[in-house]
Order: C-alpha cells, then sequence, then structure tokens
C-alpha cells in the first residue's frame, strides 16, 4: 500500500512541476488556474504522506 502511495505522491510532485511550467502557455484566463493547480497537487502530494498514511498503519 506505501509503495502505490508513493507512486501516486511522486505523479503528483512531478506533474505540478509541468503545470508550473506551462502555465503561462495557456490562454490568458488560464494562467492562474493552472498555476493553481500546481499548487494544489503540490499540497496533496505532501500532504498524503505526512497526514493521510500514519493514520493507516
Amino acid at each position: 500500500m506505501k509503495v502505490f502511495a508513493f507512486l501516486v505522491c511522486l505523479v503528483l510532485f512531478v506533474g505540478a512541476f509541468f503545470l508550473f511550467g506551462y502555465a503561462f502557455a495557456v490562454p490568458e484566463p488560464y494562467h492562474l488556474v493552472m498555476f493553481a493547480g500546481g499548487l494544489a497537487a503540490i499540497a496533496i502530494s505532501l500532504i498524503i504522506p505526512f497526514h493521510l498514511l500514519e493514520k493507516l498503519d
């Protein structure tokens, strides 16, 4: 179970960098949406191992 959670967190973390990178390549109204999505993905990728996995053990 921890390996699956690690892979999910890793995909979210790396995917957030792509969201940051492409945030300013999209049309004007979506800059903030993509950048905020990257911030949310980073936050979720850190919340899962630090807060949720310790409760499941």
